[in-house]
Formats: C-alpha cells, structure tokens, sequence
C-alpha cells in the first residue's frame, strides 16, 4: 500500500520569554492509503501540535513532512491553499462553519473558492449530502442545526473536494457520547466504504478504537504504537 504522508524527525519548540519549550522531540510517523490513524495522549503531550505541522497548518522547527509526494514543510501559502482544496481537507473539534451561510454554501465553499462550476460538482455534492442525511438540511444556516448536524455538515465540506486524506482536531470533543459515537461511526465508513485516509486526534480511548492504528503521544513523542479494535 502507498504511503500518502511521511514526515520524518519533527522537532517544534516555543520560545516563551528566555525559555524554550519543546512540544515535539524528533517524530516520525507515516501514513498508508486508505489508513485511519488516531493519535493520541494527554493535554500537553504534543499531538495537536503534531496534527497542525502534519496538515501543514504549522510548520516544524525541523524535519521534514512529504504530503501526496510533496515537501509542505517548506511549502508557500499559495501551493498549501491549493492543496487544501484538492488533495486534503481538515476538520476542527468546533464546525468552523461560515455562519452566515447556508448548508449547501458551507459544503461547496472549498469548490467555489477552487472556481469549480456548479455544473462540475452538482452529483457528487447531492450523493455526499443523501450519504449523511442532510439534504433536507441544505437551506438551513449552522445556528439552526444541532451539535451533530453541524460536524455532519463539517465532514461534508471535507469530502466535497474528493480529498485522498483528511485530518481531524477532536471531532467528537463538543458532542455528547450518544453524537460521538455517530460521527465515529460515520468517519469509520468513510474510511471503510470510500477509502479516504484519516488521521484524527482525540481524547477519547473508546473512538481511538475506531482507527486501524493508534499512535499514543507522551511528552513530545510517540510512546506507542497499537491496533484499534472497532
């Protein structure tokens, strides 16, 4: 199986005042296609650092992070935007939708801002929002919707572009256990039925148990490496 993402040695230190501090000492982490990769660990262990610098959101303070075969650690604003709308997409713990528009503007907003036509995309965002329940939803605005509703409408935006990879920030962090595990559930067929790699940081052992692999932090590197069990 191809890798998609490899970084290699990742260090990030902070100066705060006369003092630096390291979040990460010299990761190396790899992703195969069509993986489904959790991280995890404690507040403070260094995994949404990691996640960040991964999605190429931050950059390293060294190492190296190839990404669909290019270099983002190095890369410019303009070649990681565009990649950001073809090839990956990210998920925050918050919806981090536009509130001012609705459900349908939200889900093709990453298109349009590609200039794709409406024409292009009309199928594919039709059978991505019948695939998770929200075409009844689609003239809605976020303030309208429930907790769940928003991170289906979040996920959406995600796979409109058809990305081969998407990163997720503690997708079920502002769910309660009953919507957390929906969406869990959702991002497992995702992976499963449409082959998308995810990787995805969380705080909950149970929904790292979704992942095909688990890789857990501790003090800015990677403790262990296990198997999800879901």
């Amino acid at each position: 199986m191809a890798e998609v993402l490899v970084a290699k040695n990742i260090k990030k230190s902070f100066a705060v005042g006369e003092v630096v501090a390291e979040v990460l000492k010299g990761v190396d982490i790899s992703l195969n296609e069509g993986e489904f990769v959790a991280i995890v660990g404690e507040s403070g262990s260094g995994k949404s650092t990691l996640l960040y610098i991964l999605a190429g959101i931050d950059s390293p303070t060294e190492g190296i992070v190839t990404l669909l075969g290019k270099d983002i650690a190095g890369a410019d604003k303009a070649m990681l935007a565009q990649m950001r709308r073809r090839d990956f997409s990210f998920v925050y713990q918050f919806d981090n939708l536009v509130p001012n528009l609705t459900v349908y503007e939200n889900i093709t907003l990453p298109l349009m801002l590609d200039k794709r036509k409406p024409a292009e995309f009309a199928d594919s965002v039709k059978e991505i929002v019948e695939y998770l329940g929200l075409s009844d939803r689609l003239k809605s605005y976020p303030r309208q919707l429930s907790g769940g509703e928003q991170q289906r409408v979040a996920i959406a935006r995600a796979l409109a572009t058809s990305p081969k990879i998407i990163f997720l920030d503690e997708p079920t962090g502002s769910l309660d256990k009953e919507r957390g595990r929906q969406v869990m559930e959702l991002l497992k067929d995702i992976n499963a039925r449409r082959g998308v790699a995810l990787v995805m940081v969380t705080h909950s052992p149970a929904h790292a148990k979704y992942a095909s692999r688990i890789v857990r932090m501790e003090d800015g590197m990677i403790a262990d490496i296990g198997e999800g069990s879901l």
